[in-house]
């Protein structure tokens, strides 16, 4: 049987439309959620967990595919995200939500990275190029429904409901998918390193365990360091490892990865805690929250569209160094309109002046003092992510001078598995 490109286009559209609005619609509802459900200390988990199992799991869905084909990895990450979002709408404490956000991870590891692929395997090279301006699009819809909606489903229904609407969406795109995507897999025997991921996600969760200090920072660093350490001595004893350390050998690697993993550590900071200050500090609405992280999520598919048809004139260099540059600007210009306050600790309080009621039964002196703590202390954030900012600007620097050539240029033959055909509609 042949694809049916236009319906195989539509269902990975709706599978990446669901990792999309997660960016805007979970972080618009996220302060009120923890209002309700109380634990205004583990906010920053309810991201994180969801960060570390999508992250970790990328390479083993690779070889998955590979192993598998794309379709059968796909509908598992679908089905895994559904049965996330359902337990993540149903949960009745801040742990349960992080625990089934982590599960929901796990779901999107495996539909971002196989939904792009599954372009390349469809579309040759100059379709590739128009394709990639239709799912950019994506992330530029979503900037803009997704705080208006996350908004309205508090607001009109519960946030509860932010993690219900992907059920109908799923639903829909495993079903097309099912129907249109018809591809011939050549097997190939692949060495999953099941230990290497294992032990990194370990790794990474006893490390910002650690950052909790007391207790938490006596177990959680010590674990963290060996598990990395561990993580080193089976990376270069793995036939198929999870992260090729000789990567990173070649200069264009190593300052790449770590001005991407700087740019998303501030970006993911960015979504998470403005729209807290918004509600928390400035006594915003959940649709205004939401609004304030629009521009950066709109602006990101735009600035990605303009550097595309920018590169082949002026090549990568300028484009890192610049774009780091102005993100540098903009990260320190919001850290120093958002200026701090006073400080005091009132964890149950915040929680309440999160929650349904915006503080209703808290006397005007503990709102003024909440206010000004809660503003203290991501007041310290925002200037942690303009450190983070600048470092990566700092780093773009040493980025190489590649050339930019016909031949660089449809690197992305390289991309399509000889292993794999798909016979593309007619």
């Amino acid at each position: 049987m042949k694809t049916n490109r236009p319906l195989t286009v539509v269902s990975l559209l709706l599978s990446l439309s669901m990792a999309a609005m997660e960016m805007t619609v979970v972080s618009t509802a996220m302060p009120t959620v923890v209002g309700d459900l109380g634990g205004i200390h583990y906010y920053s988990w309810v991201f994180t967990a969801y960060l570390l199992t999508s992250t970790v799991t990328v390479p083993i869905y690779g070889k998955l595919a590979d192993l598998y084909g794309r379709k059968p990895v796909l509908l598992a990450g679908i089905a895994v995200f559904l049965v996330g979002s359902m337990a993540s709408g149903l949960a009745q404490g801040i742990g349960a939500l992080i625990a089934f956000r982590a599960v929901q991870g796990l779901g999107a590891g495996a539909m971002q990275p196989t939904t792009l692929t599954i372009v390349g395997d469809i579309y040759n090279l100059e379709e590739r190029s128009r394709m990639q301006g239709v799912f950019g699009a994506v992330w530029g819809v979503a900037g803009l429904i997704g705080p208006l909606l996350g908004g309205i489903i508090v607001k009109y229904l519960s946030w509860r409901w932010v993690f219900f609407i992907n059920v109908p969406a799923g639903i829909a795109a495993a079903a097309l998918l099912v129907v249109a995507l018809h591809e011939d897999v050549e097997h190939r025997r692949h060495s999953l390193d099941l230990a290497g991921a294992g032990v990194l996600t370990l790794g990474l969760a006893a490390l910002l365990f650690g950052t909790h200090g007391g207790v938490a920072s006596a177990i959680g660093l010590p674990l963290a360091a060996v598990s990395l350490f561990a993580f080193f001595a089976i990376e270069k004893r793995a036939p198929e490892p999870v992260v090729p350390l000789d990567l990173f050998r070649e200069r264009v690697m190593s300052v790449a990865t770590a001005t991407g993993a700087l740019v998303g550590a501030g970006m993911i900071s960015m979504v998470t805690y403005v729209p807290l200050y918004v509600q928390g500090v400035l006594g915003g609405t959940p649709t205004e929250a939401g609004s304030a992280i629009t521009p950066m999520v709109i602006g990101w598919p735009i600035a990605s569209a303009i550097s595309g048809r920018l590169l082949p004139r002026v090549g990568f260099r300028i484009l890192v160094r610049s774009g780091l540059a102005i993100s540098a600007v903009a990260a320190i210009a919001l850290a120093l309109f958002l200026r701090p306050g006073a400080s005091i600790h009132t964890p149950q309080a915040a929680d309440q002046l999160l929650g349904p009621g915006h503080g209703a039964g808290l006397t005007s002196s503990v709102l003024n003092a909440l206010s000004a703590s809660l503003q203290s202390g991501l007041g310290i954030i925002f200037w942690a992510i303009a450190g983070i900012a600048l470092a990566s600007a700092a780093i773009s620097l040493v980025f190489p001078n590649i050339p930019v050539t016909s031949t660089g240029s449809a690197s992305g033959e390289m991309g399509q598995p000889a292993e794999m055909t798909v016979p593309p509609e007619a």
